[in-house]
């Protein structure tokens, strides 16, 4: 393999894995208030938890699109999103965080794996890649990262001391 597409792939599973310019996942979800999961911060019409459950289902379609031969897409937004009605127990909110865990370690697999071409078009979508998926997820999940640490700052949901 050349040192260039090991290269390659070091980068993406950073970008995957949220180092760089931007605050991880684990740090913007540890020691999260139970109190807090639920609570809608102002001007917005969704919990934490409905974001971090977003994360969780949006990541667990992109695995599902990069790794099942009988992919059927989703509905927008409705499979993207909890309903807006649901409320989560603190098991709820741990399952959502270790969901997102597993889902993007399983993309991490797929992604680190030398024997995928990162560049090989999907079955169902010539055109798009695997690069092309994680590269996306991975923005999409650190747009959404920064949007629940702002939310909890605005919430006063950091520990004491935090910056």
């Amino acid at each position: 393999m050349s040192q260039s597409v090991d290269e390659l792939r070091a980068q993406l599973l950073d970008l995957l894995d949220g180092h760089g310019a931007h605050m991880t996942f684990e740090e913007a979800v540890a020691d999260f208030p139970v109190e807090a999961m639920n609570r809608r911060p102002p001007n917005v019409d969704y919990s934490t938890w409905h974001l971090v459950e977003h994360l969780r289902l949006t990541q667990r379609d992109m695995l599902e699109y990069v790794s099942d031969a009988g992919y059927t897409p989703r509905a927008w937004p409705a499979d993207y999103w909890p309903d807006p009605q649901a409320e989560a127990t603190a098991e709820d909110w741990a399952a959502s965080v270790s969901g997102f865990g597993e889902d993007r370690a399983a993309l991490r697999g797929l992604a680190a794996d030398p024997e995928r071409d990162l560049l090989a078009p999907m079955p169902l979508t010539p055109g798009r890649s695997l690069l092309r998926a994680v590269r996306i997820i991975a923005d999409h999940n650190a747009y959404h990262v920064g949007e629940l640490a702002i939310l909890r700052q605005v919430m006063g949901a950091w520990p004491p001391g935090h910056r």
